[in-house]
């Protein structure tokens, strides 16, 4: 699908063709570091957002911040790090494959306000935006971004509440979707996870000073200690008085399955569970449910290495890296159109020939989206003398568009919701295919469908997404 990457709707918002940002954010409150470990705590979180970096810090009265399009590497160096002093800091990482894909739309976003500065750090993806920001622009509201993050920060510099955590809770009743937030303002740091808690939020303690990040890897790197999730429903304020919470909402909490499946980092603890625990036991159970008879198991590197370690260890088929990958293909790189077939994949992939030559494979990777991917893949190792490839993927067929988030495309764009299992089979190539069932996935989670947020495999959405958000991408007819 072509996209015109800063394509405006008539209301203003950006087109996204059907993806979604995920994004990773991080903040540190009483630290005399506070930019430097903001930037570490990126660096660890890059793998939420490659599109763009940001980091806004507190000095006094006023919000600095310093942002760019790349890396964290790219963006920050020991010069701009120092342009960002102060003892509180928030920091965002974003992805966006497209829309409107340009500066304006990284944060932190600043706005000055009648209650001082305010910075906002946003992950997830807000429903109801569009008719927020019509609503705010007809009484007079003026946007500086197409993001739908900036409706949270114009709801809270007009409310009338008499502080910044009671402006924000009345915010957050307003806007629906999945969300976790962090605000920098003169009354400290808060952090917020939408009443379904879909988006992970992470509180930690990092020599007496509280962090709150995406994912627990961030604490790793920067060498806090893990205390606790910010509660679906909750804001936390972060200050040098430590950290205290209160309920903006009822909690029914439905977490993100996709966040184990593929997105989060395996060595994170993502809503009270080990990354790297749940892909294994997905390909464990997915090697009950769909054995075969071969030589090897072979992950797709990266998503795929855990799932894959778990099919072998339960069907006792040796596990094999039969596929190796390029850690240093960057965002884009200039493709040398068919002079060489395949190049997309090839510069970022490549068998192992002595590994797989002659041998009947079972193949692992974490999802089949448009099923491109995956053809091309199997041609490679068809061309690298495999035998036999099988096809396991341990997830359940990719049927639905996430709107909480993650970034996945149109239903017109799934291949799972146009086509069967055999079909899928026979267009990417494979010998066989099998994926995980829904009921495997969850029980292999711990958690059942009603307490979880599945939407991307059942069409089942916790938080209601309104009609036009549907037509467009074409889940129901107009």
């Amino acid at each position: 699908m072509n996209v015109s990457r800063e394509a405006l709707t008539s209301d203003g918002m950006e087109t996204r063709g059907g993806f979604r940002d995920e994004c990773g954010i991080f903040g540190i409150a009483d630290s005399e570091d506070a930019a430097n470990i903001a930037y570490l705590g990126l660096y660890a979180l890059q793998h939420r957002g490659q599109e763009s970096a940001g980091i806004a810090t507190l000095d006094g009265e006023l919000v600095r911040v310093e942002r760019e399009m790349g890396y964290v590497a790219d963006v920050f160096d020991e010069a701009r790090l120092s342009r960002l002093p102060g003892r509180a800091a928030i920091g965002h990482v974003r992805y966006s494959t497209a829309g409107a894909s340009h500066l304006a739309n990284a944060q932190p976003i600043v706005f000055a306000t009648g209650r001082g500065p305010l910075a906002l750090a946003h992950n997830g993806n807000l429903v109801n935006a569009r008719e927020i920001r019509r609503r705010l622009e007809q009484s007079g509201a003026l946007f500086t971004t197409t993001s739908d993050s900036e409706v949270i920060l114009h709801l809270v510099a007009r409310s009338k509440a008499p502080d910044v955590a009671s402006a924000l809770a009345e915010a957050l009743l307003d806007v629906q979707g999945g969300y976790s937030i962090l605000v920098l303002s003169l009354e400290g740091i808060f952090a917020a996870r939408d009443p379904h808690g879909i988006r992970p939020l992470s509180l930690g303690t990092r020599e007496g000073s509280p962090v709150v990040a995406s994912e627990t890897c961030a604490f790793d790197l920067i060498e806090a200690r893990f205390e606790r999730d910010v509660e679906p429903g909750e804001i936390v304020r972060l200050s040098r008085a430590g950290v205290t919470g209160r309920r903006f909402a009822i909690a029914n909490s439905t977490p993100c399955i996709f966040e184990h499946v593929y997105f989060a980092r395996p060595d994170s603890t993502v809503f009270g569970k080990s990354v790297a625990a749940s892909r294994e036991a997905f390909g464990a159970r997915l090697a009950r449910e769909h054995p075969a008879e071969a030589d090897l198991v072979v992950p797709v590197p990266d998503s795929g290495m855990y799932a894959a370690l778990g099919y072998a260890r339960e069907s006792g088929i040796p596990f094999a890296l039969g596929l190796v990958r390029n850690h240093y293909v960057g965002r884009t790189f200039i493709e040398p159109k068919q002079a060489i077939r395949h190049f997309g994949v090839k510069v970022k992939l490549n068998p192992v020939r002595d590994v797989v030559e002659g041998k009947r494979i079972v193949l692992v990777d974490d999802s089949i989206v448009r099923g491109t991917t995956s053809k091309k893949i199997v041609r490679m190792l068809r061309e690298a003398g495999v035998r036999e490839i099988h096809m396991r993927v341990s997830s359940p067929p990719t049927m639905a568009s996430c709107h909480y988030g993650i970034d996945t495309p149109t239903r017109r764009e799934l291949i799972a919701a146009n086509s069967s299992v055999e079909e899928i089979r026979q267009f990417i190539g494979a010998d066989s295919l099998g994926y995980l069932s829904t009921e495997g996935m969850l029980e292999a989670f711990g958690r059942p469908l009603q307490a979880t947020c599945a939407a991307c495999f059942t069409g089942v959405y916790p938080v209601e997404i309104p009609e036009e958000e549907l037509e467009k991408e074409g889940a129901v007819a107009r």
